[in-house]
């Protein structure tokens, strides 16, 4: 259930800072890329087939790189399963403007549900070359003691 949240952005930062100490938190191995096809081509499916998601003009396809190739960005993935009670309104734009300001890279999210998991669940993407250091960041932020006025 989406949650609507009246707060300062200390407390925000304090809410979410639980929420992200609770969430399930799952580091993917691998290099991870965007398999594009035409439109009129839909792409098969796999285990493999983290998300899929099309324009008007193609299909694109998150899957683990299976062979060189140096045209494609590479990208490093990370998941949050959240619990059905936490209020993880604003996690995304909160987590994401906090990757930004300490990489200086911008990140991609695929939301999606599993009721049998307590609901929501997020994959992250960064560069791969990013992955160990955005890794960093979000176990500092999982990690008790890092307060409301020492966030960047």
């Amino acid at each position: 259930m989406v949650s609507i949240s009246r707060e300062t952005t200390a407390q925000t930062h304090e809410r979410l800072r639980a929420v992200i100490a609770q969430a399930d938190f799952v580091v993917h191995q691998g290099v991870w890329v965007f398999e594009e096809l035409p439109v009129d081509q839909p792409p098969e499916i796999t285990t493999e087939t983290l998300a899929v998601v099309r324009d008007e003009e193609s299909w694109s396809r998150l899957v683990p790189l299976t062979r060189p190739h140096h045209e494609v960005e590479k990208f490093g993935i990370f998941s949050f399963h959240f619990p059905d009670s936490s209020d993880n309104s604003g996690f995304v734009g909160w987590l994401a403007s906090h990757l930004k300001a300490e990489l200086g890279t911008g990140v991609f999210v695929v939301c999606g549900s599993n009721s049998a998991r307590g609901g929501i669940y997020d994959y992250w993407g960064c560069p791969a070359e990013l992955l160990d250091q955005a890794v960093a960041a979000v176990a500092d932020l999982r990690s008790p003691g890092l307060g409301a006025t020492e966030q960047n």
